[in-house]
């Protein structure tokens, strides 16, 4: 058992759970693994990159027979949404990453996404092109053919955790693991349970070549990027297609949410509008019936009148029941002509079946339960050990942030590494020290580059943390924002000084479905209007102690953190460049300022001579500096040098004259 592991409370099991099936022995032969990771998806791959790095013992099962199985069929018409920025106009590697949507965290620049697609929207066969030439390139430990059937735990007091995972596979093969990684992503397709269901076609199904749907009228049930994506391909050959969901259209653009609808594919919202003949409707799926008549048209009827029909079936003939249930809605029923086809796009949820009663991960709550819960550490909620790594994991920030993509879950992915390195191996949370007044820099050098605070806005954040008499702070980058109460556990850090976190966030009503996002008055450039802004921008939080669990859970309603002691909004900027000095820099360092009680200014040398001279208090900037004889030091050859700028007519002076 790793040292770091011995003393901590985590491994001691909540007293509700029981371990091993109560149908099953766990097996005596097993090949044993520190690490299992399930799925060679971009989040099982970008697991497995960090713990390749870092030479632990660890091996990725794989359904398949190559990496990123899910992209060889979706999405059905092959177009990603993902955007591939090629050209920022900038060199900076980390920067880049903010607008770069695919590639996968790595050491080699070769294996970033833009030299495999040229295209600003990719195929999805270079996604899949892409992730595997990612496995081989670093040799990642890959099982394929290795279906993961089955998961169960029993205690062991040897064991990390307090409890070891066992796996078998399709084959009946077994492995024990220390720590369970789940990066199986959301595959099961949704499906809807009303009279007459079984008549819809599956988005996983449906065929993809737009003359099979010549003429004919379409109802597509939801309206995500699916929906819109599998609309958008057979819009020039319908009669008409109508889009049924419980929710009004989400567009991205207005709920700054990359899962909701992106403008690529929403040519129907133009042909709805426009009055040609296409149209959205709100309805909720459990209150709708599908008949199909003699002809094999179907009729989209409210449930309401289809129980009632039915429930009369034995006082009337079927034809009857038709024609009752017709009469009894009102004669301008919005969908009262019968269509063709009806094709089922509501998207995925989590297998939950490959565990067992005792080790299934607890459902999110209300519309997030297609999802896994897992605490703000991606561990589950329900078992120490297990973790949620990539889409599966979103349920921290679903609709919020970007953590159920490629570009959100590579930073997760990195964070669940720093904890787990922290947890079993005792190795600290990766951390920057630095005199206090290179703060100010260190700030506004992280919120001009940093891709996984942009991406993963609110939910990651950068963490300052002071030293005793606030002389160096430590810099942490990107630790969730959501375990903020648990940071020294998960890090090794200290907290007890005081701490300052670095986040980014949008205003706090520019990102809901009915905003009007380009009214004039949409931005603000007034720095002493900073905390009316809308667009990202950095927030700086200043805590004199570190807030609890119980300050975290009673945060005011739609903010990441517990109210602070301080607060400061840099105001936003069209060109997300904060780097203007009056606009951006010199608030920001008052503001450190007035939370330290110091002075953050940078002063020459003279300045710094007259401080000692005259002033009982130096600041740090020249005590750090100029009173511990650092600068540019003089040798006889500098020094002559200056002599003969001043005199460059007078002879050289003697030794004995210096």
């Amino acid at each position: 058992m790793p040292k770091s592991c011995m003393s901590c409370t985590f491994v001691t099991l909540v007293a509700s759970i029981t371990f091993a099936s109560a149908h099953a022995a766990v097996p005596a032969d097993y090949l044993h693994l520190d690490y299992c990771v399930i799925g060679a998806g971009p989040g099982g791959l970008q697991t497995a990159y960090f713990l390749q790095q870092s030479q632990r013992h660890y091996l990725v099962f794989e359904r398949s027979n190559l990496s990123g199985s899910f992209f060889v069929r979706y999405p059905r018409h092959r177009k990603l949404i993902s955007i591939n920025k090629r050209y920022t106009g900038k060199q900076n590697k980390e920067f880049n990453l903010r607008h770069d949507w695919n590639s996968l965290i790595s050491h080699d620049e070769n294996l970033l996404f833009k030299h495999y697609a040229k295209d600003f929207f990719p195929h999805a066969d270079t996604m899949v092109h892409y992730l595997n030439n990612f496995t081989n390139k670093f040799d990642l430990k890959v099982r394929y053919n290795t279906e993961i059937t089955w998961i169960e735990a029993e205690k062991d007091p040897r064991a990390w955790n307090g409890h070891y995972f066992f796996l078998t596979d399709q084959n009946d093969s077994h492995y024990r693991c220390s720590v369970l990684l789940v990066a199986t992503g959301m595959w099961v397709p949704n499906m809807p349970d009303f009279p007459g269901s079984e008549y819809a076609e599956g988005y996983e199904s449906i065929s993809v070549d737009p003359a099979h749907f010549a003429g004919q009228a379409v109802l597509i049930l939801g309206r995500g990027n699916a929906a819109f994506e599998t609309a958008d391909n057979i819009l020039g050959m319908t009669n008409f297609i109508h889009m049924l969901s419980r929710s009004r259209v989400r567009l991205a653009w207005a709920t700054h949410y990359v899962g909701d609808v992106r403008a690529v594919n929403n040519a129907m919202l133009d042909t709805y509008q426009l009055k040609s003949l296409d149209g959205l409707l709100e309805g909720d799926l459990d209150n709708i019936a599908i008949v199909q008549d003699k002809k094999g048209k179907l009729h989209l009827r409210l449930r309401y009148h289809f129980d009632k029909s039915k429930a009369s079936q034995d006082v009337s003939s079927n034809s009857n029941n038709q024609r009752l249930m017709y009469e009894e809605e009102a004669d301008n029923f919005s969908v009262r002509q019968p269509y063709d086809r009806v094709i089922r796009c509501l998207g995925w949820k989590f297998d939950f079946s490959i565990f067992n009663n005792l080790t299934k991960p607890q459902r999110g709550r209300g519309r997030m339960n297609k999802y896994p819960l897992v605490k703000a550490s991606y561990e589950s909620e329900s078992l120490p050990g297990m973790f949620i790594i990539g889409t599966a994991s979103h349920s921290i920030d679903y609709r919020k942030s970007a953590g159920g993509f490629i570009h959100g879950f590579r930073y997760t992915a990195r964070a669940v590494h720093h904890l787990l390195e922290h947890r079993y191996h005792g190795i600290t949370w990766p951390a920057t020290t630095l005199p206090i007044t290179h703060l100010t820099n260190m700030i506004i050098k992280r919120i001009n580059e940093a891709s996984g605070l942009y991406q993963m806005f609110s939910v990651l954040a950068d963490f300052v943390l002071l030293r005793k008499n606030a002389t160096e702070f430590e810099y942490l980058e990107e630790y969730p924002i959501g375990a903020l109460p648990h940071l020294p556990e998960n890090t090794g850090k200290d907290a007890t000084n005081g701490l300052f976190v670095i986040n980014l966030e949008y205003g706090s009503n520019f990102s809901r479905p009915e905003s009007d996002v380009f009214h004039p008055s949409r931005a603000v450039g007034e720095p002493g209007h900073a905390w009316l802004s809308n667009f990202l921008h950095p927030v700086i939080y200043f805590y004199k102690r570190l807030p609890t669990e119980t300050e975290m859970m009673q945060r005011p309603k739609f903010w990441p953190l517990p109210r602070p002691d301080s607060i400061h909004h840099i105001v936003e900027d069209f060109l997300t460049n904060w780097t203007a000095a009056k606009a951006h820099i010199l608030p920001l360092r008052r503001f450190l300022e007035n939370c330290l009680g110091t002075d953050l200014r940078s002063f020459f040398a003279e300045s710094c001579f007259k401080f000692a001279l005259t002033n009982q208090y130096v600041p740090p900037f020249c005590r750090h500096g100029y009173l511990n004889m650092q600068g540019l030091l003089g040798d006889e050859i500098l020094w002559l040098e200056s002599v003969e700028m001043d005199h460059p007519s007078s002879d050289a002076v003697s030794t004995e004259e210096r």
